[in-house]
């Protein structure tokens, strides 16, 4: 593996290693990292101290560990609405004052090694700030001098070693108007409510000298290697804003829909459903199928142990025979000579043996819209691991996707205009539907057509509700007893042409009236996982895929609780 491949490896365990700790520390299955933001559930979590974000290139395991400690102290022991509710307009009171609730929060550490990667964190955050060239100006020493004070005192730990000369002089000016406040943080830090007082006093006092210093004199310059490294160093983080957030996709209702007794379209002429693999050249496929394979073997998941998973979730218990030489059970009239020969023989039953047997078949339908081309990689990635786990326990497994045969409408939409543009046409494009993998097709042989996925000209816009129907038609055929589709997606429908002739939610009060009915006919279990958006609003069942982690075991780990919690009677 090259030296690229074994940092974003890394990178990647980091990433694993730090969300798992962030759960356990926090005990709260919902939190997560997303690149490296946190999240409860689909919500973003608005803590705003600029160390709980180290920079990712170059930084230590340790301080990464001490940002996600952190996280979850600040979830166990801060009321985010009670602080948020007392936070300052004013940017630096309110940086001192975010802050100052997050030290509270990391001096309530009990555990030595979450000690020691806070401290980590906090000193490798100190150099940051030294690096950064902040403090060459009043306003930066200031506050650098404040945030190690302050942070002395609430968690009863010396400064920084490297700063301790450094803002001697800073701390001796702040000493008449900072000191007698630093006794109330030190004991009131389990109490957010007596904590946050002094806190506020503080801010203001940061504020203010803050708005002395402006007025007088302005801010020196630094050197420009210095403003460089500070271009990269932030102090006034805004986690709501700068975090990729998590939308929910929109639904509307079509009156044009609902008032023609349901969806309709123009014309099927052009649409067609063609295996994925032959619209792309072998010499393509074969550097496809290198890069697929690089990136599985990077995220390295245990493919065995996620057939172990699955086959508890999709296979049943199903008799292959008996086992003789019991010592109880079912008689066995084969082995009653041995009674003869040896009275006291006792092994002389049998009992039934069952093993594991396929009971389910399953269906991936893949968006193939534009905005899906940026995932393709870790996608198919995932999609491999997966197929190749569902083959180990001989569970039937195809691979669909769902694109349209041109952008904004193609030869569909130079029909109806020949046509005379009659007023509400329905779907007005062309449909590509793709076979990227049949279930008759094994891992080994299918893998070229997985591969295709990596064709980036395949991805134009998505009819979502047409391809769910194909997928359930499909579906339908098989014998099995249950029969699990899950669509993968990071939107609604979209169709510009059909939206322009039409109404904007045509395509989506379609989708939803399909997962609608499937439902009710209750046939087959449908599980959206949406890329990076809550599909909830369309699917009863669904969660959310972080798409930078695609193919690693997270992504594997979420459609296992998934598919867990679908499974289970009543659901």
């Amino acid at each position: 593996m090259d030296a690229t491949g074994t940092t974003e490896r890394r990178a990647q365990e980091i990433r694993q290693l730090c969300a798992a700790s962030l759960r356990a520390l926090g005990a709260d299955p919902r939190l997560e990292l997303l690149g490296s933001r946190p999240y409860r559930g689909t919500t973003v979590l608005p803590f705003n101290a600029p160390h709980l974000y180290p920079p990712s290139p170059g930084a230590a395991f340790e301080s990464f560990r001490g940002a996600s400690d952190g996280i979850a102290l600040r979830t166990l022991h801060s009321d985010t609405a009670a602080h948020l509710a007392l936070l300052p307009e004013n940017p630096s009171a309110r940086l001192v004052f975010e802050v100052l609730e997050q030290f509270r929060c990391e001096s309530l550490a009990a555990l030595p090694g979450v000690v020691s990667n806070l401290r980590a964190r906090h000193e490798a955050w100190s150099k940051e700030y030294l690096a950064s060239g902040l403090t060459e100006t009043s306003l930066g020493m200031l506050l650098y001098t404040i945030l190690q004070v302050t942070r002395s005192r609430i968690t009863g730990e010396p400064v920084v070693s490297e700063s301790e000369d450094m803002i001697e002089a800073t701390r001796a000016n702040l000493s008449s108007t900072l000191g007698p406040l630093l006794p109330a943080l030190r004991r009131n830090t389990h109490s957010q409510s007596g904590f946050a007082p002094p806190a506020l006093q503080i801010a203001r006092l940061v504020a203010d000298a803050v708005e002395d210093l402006e007025s007088r004199a302005p801010a020196r310059k630094a050197s420009k290697a210095k403003a460089s490294k500070a271009a990269e160093f932030s102090l006034l983080v805004d986690v709501e804003q700068e975090a990729a957030l998590i939308g929910r996709a929109g639904t509307g209702t079509s009156t044009l829909a609902a008032a023609a007794g349901g969806y309709t379209v123009f014309t099927r002429a052009y649409d067609k459903e063609s295996a994925a693999r032959d619209l792309v050249r072998e010499d393509l496929l074969h550097g496809y199928r290198e890069r697929i394979a690089s990136r599985v073997h990077t995220e390295a998941v245990n493919t065995a142990l996620l057939a172990k998973r699955l086959q508890g979730l999709l296979c049943v218990p199903e008799r292959s025979g008996h086992d003789s030489g019991a010592e109880e059970g079912l008689l066995d009239v084969s082995r009653l000579g041995q009674l003869i020969a040896s009275p006291t023989e006792s092994r002389l039953f049998k009992t039934e043996r069952f093993e594991p047997a396929a009971a389910a078949a399953v269906t991936f339908l893949v968006d193939c819209s534009g905005s899906m081309k940026q995932h393709a990689e870790g996608l198919a990635a995932f999609l491999d691991v997966l197929v190749r786990a569902l083959e180990r326990i001989d569970v039937p497994c195809e691979v669909l996707g769902y694109t349209t045969g041109a952008w904004n409408g193609g030869r569909a939409l130079k029909h109806w205009r020949r046509a005379g543009a009659p007023p509400n046409p329905g779907r007005l494009n062309e449909l590509c539907h793709l076979v990227f993998k049949d279930a008759a097709t094994s891992w080994r042989s299918g893998r070229p057509g997985l591969a295709a996925m990596l064709k980036s000209t395949l991805y134009r816009e998505g009819v979502d509700g047409e391809a769910v129907r194909w997928a359930l038609s499909r579906l339908g055929a098989r014998s099995e007893d249950r029969r699990i589709l899950v669509v993968v997606t990071d939107g609604s429908p979209a169709d510009g042409a059909t939206a322009n002739a039409n109404d904007e939610n045509y395509l989506q009060h379609d989708l939803a009236a399909v997962l609608r009915g499937a439902e009710t006919a209750g046939s087959t279990t449908i599980l959206g996982l949406g890329l990076g958006l809550d599909m909830s609003p369309y699917f009863r069942r669904s969660t959310i895929l972080d798409a930078e982690r695609l193919g690693g075991s997270e992504s594997v780990r979420d459609l296992l609780g998934l598919l867990q919690r679908s499974l289970r009677p009543g659901h």
